[in-house]
Protein backbone atom coordinates (compact mmCIF):
# COMPACT_ATOMS: atom_id res chain seq x y z
CA UNK A 1 0.00 0.00 0.00
CA UNK A 2 1.26 3.44 -0.92
CA UNK A 3 2.07 5.85 1.88
CA UNK A 4 0.43 8.57 -0.21
CA UNK A 5 -3.28 8.20 -0.92
CA UNK A 6 -5.08 10.45 -3.41
CA UNK A 7 -8.68 10.86 -2.27
CA UNK A 8 -11.69 11.57 -4.48
CA UNK A 9 -15.43 11.42 -3.93
CA UNK A 10 -17.23 8.24 -4.99
CA UNK A 11 -17.18 7.94 -8.75
CA UNK A 12 -13.78 9.62 -9.10
CA UNK A 13 -12.81 13.19 -9.73
CA UNK A 14 -15.61 15.27 -11.24
CA UNK A 15 -13.45 18.39 -11.25
CA UNK A 16 -11.65 18.88 -14.56
CA UNK A 17 -8.69 20.50 -12.75
CA UNK A 18 -5.61 18.29 -12.35
CA UNK A 19 -5.77 17.93 -8.56
CA UNK A 20 -7.03 15.69 -5.79
CA UNK A 21 -9.48 17.23 -3.31
CA UNK A 22 -7.45 15.63 -0.50
CA UNK A 23 -4.25 13.66 -0.19
CA UNK A 24 -3.30 11.58 2.85
CA UNK A 25 0.43 11.28 3.48
CA UNK A 26 0.89 9.23 6.63
CA UNK A 27 -0.92 10.95 9.48
CA UNK A 28 -1.38 14.22 7.57
CA UNK A 29 -4.18 15.13 5.19
CA UNK A 30 -3.67 17.95 2.70
CA UNK A 31 -6.82 19.57 1.32
CA UNK A 32 -6.47 21.37 -1.99
CA UNK A 33 -7.54 25.00 -2.11
CA UNK A 34 -11.32 25.06 -1.88
CA UNK A 35 -13.47 27.73 -3.48
CA UNK A 36 -17.09 28.78 -2.83
CA UNK A 37 -18.77 26.52 -5.35
CA UNK A 38 -21.70 24.16 -5.07
CA UNK A 39 -21.64 20.58 -6.38
CA UNK A 40 -22.81 21.81 -9.81
CA UNK A 41 -19.82 24.18 -10.03
CA UNK A 42 -21.80 27.38 -9.56
CA UNK A 43 -20.36 30.08 -7.31
CA UNK A 44 -22.46 31.01 -4.25
CA UNK A 45 -23.60 34.59 -3.48
CA UNK A 46 -20.98 37.24 -3.94
CA UNK A 47 -20.30 38.27 -0.31
CA UNK A 48 -17.34 37.10 1.72
CA UNK A 49 -19.36 35.69 4.61
CA UNK A 50 -21.48 33.38 2.43
CA UNK A 51 -18.49 32.39 0.33
CA UNK A 52 -16.36 31.62 3.40
CA UNK A 53 -19.10 29.40 4.84
CA UNK A 54 -19.35 27.47 1.54
CA UNK A 55 -15.57 27.07 1.35
CA UNK A 56 -15.54 25.67 4.88
CA UNK A 57 -18.32 23.20 3.99
CA UNK A 58 -16.29 22.15 0.94
CA UNK A 59 -13.21 21.64 3.14
CA UNK A 60 -15.33 19.57 5.52
CA UNK A 61 -16.43 17.33 2.64
CA UNK A 62 -12.85 16.88 1.42
CA UNK A 63 -11.72 16.01 4.96
CA UNK A 64 -14.44 13.36 5.22
CA UNK A 65 -12.76 11.51 2.35
CA UNK A 66 -9.89 10.86 4.77
CA UNK A 67 -12.03 10.22 7.84
CA UNK A 68 -11.24 13.66 9.25
CA UNK A 69 -13.28 16.60 10.49
CA UNK A 70 -12.69 20.32 10.85
CA UNK A 71 -11.32 19.90 14.38
CA UNK A 72 -8.42 17.88 12.88
CA UNK A 73 -7.15 20.90 10.93
CA UNK A 74 -3.80 22.16 12.18
CA UNK A 75 -3.04 24.78 9.48
CA UNK A 76 -4.91 26.77 6.85
CA UNK A 77 -3.77 29.14 4.14
CA UNK A 78 -6.27 31.77 3.04
CA UNK A 79 -6.36 33.97 -0.03
CA UNK A 80 -8.75 36.93 0.02
CA UNK A 81 -9.58 38.90 -3.09
CA UNK A 82 -9.80 42.09 -1.02
CA UNK A 83 -7.99 42.67 2.29
CA UNK A 84 -10.85 44.98 3.33
CA UNK A 85 -12.96 41.79 3.76
CA UNK A 86 -10.61 40.52 6.49
CA UNK A 87 -12.84 41.30 9.52
CA UNK A 88 -15.98 39.85 7.89
CA UNK A 89 -14.01 36.81 6.73
CA UNK A 90 -12.67 36.25 10.28
CA UNK A 91 -16.17 36.30 11.75
CA UNK A 92 -17.48 33.72 9.26
CA UNK A 93 -14.35 31.54 9.48
CA UNK A 94 -14.21 31.46 13.28
CA UNK A 95 -17.77 30.07 13.47
CA UNK A 96 -16.45 26.72 12.17
CA UNK A 97 -14.02 26.14 15.04
CA UNK A 98 -14.22 25.77 18.79
CA UNK A 99 -13.27 29.04 20.50
CA UNK A 100 -9.57 29.00 21.39
CA UNK A 101 -8.83 25.96 19.19
CA UNK A 102 -8.19 27.66 15.89
CA UNK A 103 -5.68 26.23 13.40
CA UNK A 104 -2.48 28.07 12.62
CA UNK A 105 -3.20 30.29 9.63
CA UNK A 106 -1.68 32.50 6.98
CA UNK A 107 -3.85 35.01 5.13
CA UNK A 108 -2.97 37.16 2.16
CA UNK A 109 -4.65 39.25 -0.49
CA UNK A 110 -4.42 37.79 -3.97
CA UNK A 111 -5.91 37.87 -7.41
CA UNK A 112 -7.78 34.58 -7.59
CA UNK A 113 -8.17 32.33 -10.63
CA UNK A 114 -11.94 32.74 -10.88
CA UNK A 115 -14.34 35.51 -9.87
CA UNK A 116 -14.52 34.68 -6.15
CA UNK A 117 -13.65 36.41 -2.88
CA UNK A 118 -11.93 33.64 -0.89
CA UNK A 119 -9.98 30.39 -1.30
CA UNK A 120 -8.72 28.24 1.57
CA UNK A 121 -6.44 25.20 1.72
CA UNK A 122 -6.02 23.11 4.85
CA UNK A 123 -3.70 20.61 6.47
CA UNK A 124 -5.17 18.17 8.98
CA UNK A 125 -3.53 15.70 11.32
CA UNK A 126 -5.26 12.40 12.08
CA UNK A 127 -3.19 9.32 12.89
CA UNK A 128 -4.11 6.27 10.83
Amino acid sequence: MSTIEHLHAAGGASNPAPLSPAVRAGDFVFVSGQVPTLADGSVVAHDVETQTAQVMRNIEEALKLAGCELSDICKTTVWLHDARDFARFNKAYSAFFEQGKFPARSTTEARLMINILVEIEAVAYKPV
